[in-house]
């Protein structure tokens, strides 16, 4: 397929690059300083420009077959990145006809709430990352406004680690789980196989080990 991954040089981001490449697709990875990632491959093209400028956004996803979107603030805990890009990837998709979207959020958001233990929920999104929490929130608001085919997937706390598809995915939003932690590598995987999937279609599948 042809994709188009916003968030690209992100430590998500890379690990979907690099995983849509082995796989055999057509990756463009947009990033304001696209760089930074540090993958050659003949089915690479590297596309710089702010996700927050529409008519940068929609060049991007011209002729496309799906979207990824893995867009993060980094450092800055105030960004609201994730909220206005998105809004801008929607109205892009829509004026361009591209319907396929795959949205990474976080666990803990919409009706996922009571998977979280009381750390994250009080500690971590109650205060620590409290502007995160929030921009995910109207990230996804957008994302369900929308009339596109997507699916947000909710990951719980990123680490490192090898992909190894060992992970739980879709399961109901009061579980609890033993534990809140997937390995970027697992997450960019569940993120591509939804490409072949319709299972999760206007869905919110959490995931975790």
């Amino acid at each position: 397929m042809k994709l188009v991954i916003f968030g690209a040089t992100g430590s998500v981001g890379e690990k979907v690059v690099e995983q849509a490449l082995d796989q055999g697709h057509q990756v463009t990875a947009f990033a304001r300083t696209p760089a930074k990632l540090d993958i050659q491959h003949p089915n690479l093209m590297l596309f710089q420009g702010d996700v927050t400028n529409l008519a940068s956004v929609e060049q991007a996803i011209q002729g496309q077959d799906a979207v990824v979107c893995v867009l993060g603030g980094g450092k800055n805990l105030s960004s609201t990145v994730r909220s206005e890009g998105t809004q801008q990837i929607i109205r892009a998709m829509e004026q361009t006809g591209v319907r396929r979207l795959i949205c990474q959020s976080t666990l803990g958001a919409g009706d996922s709430w009571s998977n979280l233990d009381f750390y994250w929920k009080y500690l971590m999104f109650g205060f620590i990352l409290r502007k995160v929490f929030a921009d995910h929130q109207l990230q996804e608001r957008y994302v369900k406004q929308s009339h596109l085919d997507w699916t947000i997937v909710r990951p719980s706390a990123f680490v490192d680690g090898p992909r190894t598809g060992a992970y739980q995915h879709g399961f109901a939003g009061d579980q609890k789980l033993a534990s809140l932690k997937i390995a970027r590598a697992d997450v960019a995987d569940f993120l591509l196989k939804q490409l072949a999937s319709d299972a999760y279609l206007g869905k919110t599948p959490g995931l975790s080990y």
